[in-house]
């Protein structure tokens, strides 16, 4: 069971920022005991790939917290962050970690089954963020957007330390994270729903005249 809950909060994490979870993922298995990926997956822990990771990192970091050009960038992640989903459920799912002592047959003998649900989960966080980043800039006139980015970057290195590290948290920050996007959305829905409330033309004047005439 906690394969998989480590495998769904990695891919989470991913839908919020993919590079976060990749780059958590191989450090801690280069450079700790906690984690320790599959054959297949070692290629995370390579220097190249780690630096790499880091460079992204840093562009998508600066890049989601400008107005508009935060907009673009998440245009870009659409395959980006459900890609990186598919990875990490896949590589988190099968490794051995913290939390994650004995992977289930499950993911050993279908290797496409966690990557296409990473992917899945990636995809659908992705999706949420994506619609709700142009409510917050528009209701906040721009100034919510590093704010809004930034917990989101929190959010992301904490769903991929608690997956690989006490993946029963998992739960609670999906939680979280899902009342979070509901509340945007709905707040979204309220706007586009509200009638416009704008006075009729030569309201005011005509109002001026009759008080005029009564006088």
């Amino acid at each position: 069971m906690w394969e998989l809950v480590t495998g769904i909060g990695l891919a989470a994490a991913a839908g919020l920022n993919a590079y976060i979870p990749l780059l958590l993922l191989g450090l801690l298995a280069r450079y700790s005991d906690l984690v320790a990926l599959p054959e297949s997956w070692q290629w995370l822990t390579g220097g190249w790939t780690l630096g790499i990771l880091a460079l992204l990192l840093a562009v998508e970091f600066v890049a989601d917290k400008i107005p508009a050009v935060d907009h673009v960038n998440d245009i870009l992640q659409t395959v980006v962050r459900p890609t990186a989903g598919g990875l990490v459920f896949g590589a988190g799912s099968g490794a051995q970690t913290a939390a994650v002592t004995d992977p289930g047959e499950f993911f050993t003998s279908h290797q496409w089954v966690p990557v296409a649900c990473g992917l899945a989960v990636a995809l659908a966080v992705h999706g949420a963020k994506a619609l709700a980043r142009p409510v917050v800039n528009t209701m906040t006139g721009g100034v919510g957007a590093p704010v809004v980015s930034t917990a989101e970057d929190v959010t992301s290195a904490s769903l991929s330390v608690a997956a690989l590290l006490l993946p029963a948290l998992v739960l609670v920050l999906l939680g979280a994270v899902g009342y979070g996007a509901w509340t945007v959305l709905r707040r979204r829905r309220a706007r586009a729903a509200a009638p416009e409330t704008a006075p009729p033309p030569g309201g005011g004047a005509q109002r001026a005249g009759g008080s005029a005439e009564q006088g």
